[in-house]
This record gives C-alpha cells, structure tokens and sequence, in this order.
C-alpha cells in the first residue's frame, strides 16, 4: 500500500507540523506501508495549463505521479481567507477528473479560528467527491491555539489523527479486498 501525506501549502508552519506527526504515526504504527511526505513548500509546481499531468516535467510531474500512483492520500491544508490555499487547488487542477477513483482520501484542516470549521465540508470534500475519491468522513480540525512553538500541544488533537490515519489505513485495506473479490467474479 502506498499512502501519501500531503501538506497543501506554501506558507505557514501549522499544517506542516500536523503532516510531520501524521507521517510519523503512519511509519511507527504501520511499518509496511510505504509512505511519503509530500510538503508544497519543497517543490516548485507549475500552475495547471490543461495540460496532461504526464506532459509536465520536473516536480510537477513528480508530485502529479506520485499521488496518481498512491491508494491513499492524506490531505493537509490551511484555510486562508475563508478558503483553501491556491498551491492547493492548483495540484487538484493538475490531475484528471477522476484521479482519485479508488483511493481513500482524509483530510486534516488547520485554521486560525472555529469559524472556518465548514470549509471542508463546503470546499474540500466536494472537489474530492468531484473527482471520485472514497473520503474518510470525519475529518481533523486543528486551530492555532492547538499548537505551540511548531508542536502540537491539544492531546486530543493527537488522538484524532491517530484515529485518522488507522481509519485511512482500515479503509483502503477494505476497499482494495471488494475491489479483488469483485473482480474475481468476472473469471478473467
């Protein structure tokens, strides 16, 4: 199983410090799995041209494979503005309508308030759902005050992205086993 951990920004330090912890659980508890940390930060990601993401070259093309090539991702993402990042949406722009078909996504949000609990709900899940991604539903809200000195301080917040991760984890093993019995039936 492939999982990537993925943090959709270019700025700021709390989701970077929620993806590090994530990709540490994901190594700890689940040696077998092959998991990388994809942070926005470190790659320079050309803007979507409708181009198809095979045509790109470099970290584009890198980034762009490396999640079409997972059965999992898990998607950190600050809220700005009411809204996710750009560098975000633009790797959404990247990939084909159905780059998620048959991969399990989950997500962990970090805002600067409650107020921007929804944006997940309202912006997130249904460009995932757009392009058919088999979403954890529950997902992880993080605000500032959870955070100190880049570490996460809330110990239920700890405790939510454990669950996150076996719950992301639970799931794609579930679905690959249908998707295997199913295609089993066909007896060819």
């Amino acid at each position: 199983m492939k999982i990537v951990v993925l943090s959709g920004s270019r700025v700021g330090s709390k989701t970077r410090t929620a993806m590090d912890y994530t990709f540490k659980v994901i190594r700890e508890q689940y040696p077998e799995i092959n998991v990388t940390l994809i942070d926005l930060t470190d790659y320079d990601i050309q803007f979507s041209d409708g181009r198809n993401y095979l045509e790109y070259e470099g970290d584009t093309k890198y980034v762009a494979q490396m999640i079409m090539d997972a059965d999992a991702l898990i998607i950190g993402t600050p809220i700005f503005q009411a809204s996710i990042p750009a560098t975000l949406k633009n790797i959404f722009d990247l990939l084909p309508v159905n780059a998620f078909l048959d991969k399990v996504v989950s997500m962990i949000v970090t805002a600067g308030s409650s107020k921007h609990y929804l944006v997940a709900e309202q912006q997130l899940k249904p460009i995932l759902s757009y392009m058919k991604a088999q979403i954890v539903q529950t997902y992880v809200f993080i605000e500032e005050k959870d955070f100190y000195r880049k570490e996460i301080t809330n110990d239920d917040v700890i405790f939510r992205i454990n669950r996150l991760v076996e719950d992301t984890v639970v799931l794609t093993k579930t679905f690959a086993t249908i998707r295997a019995e199913k295609e089993e039936e066909y007896g060819f």
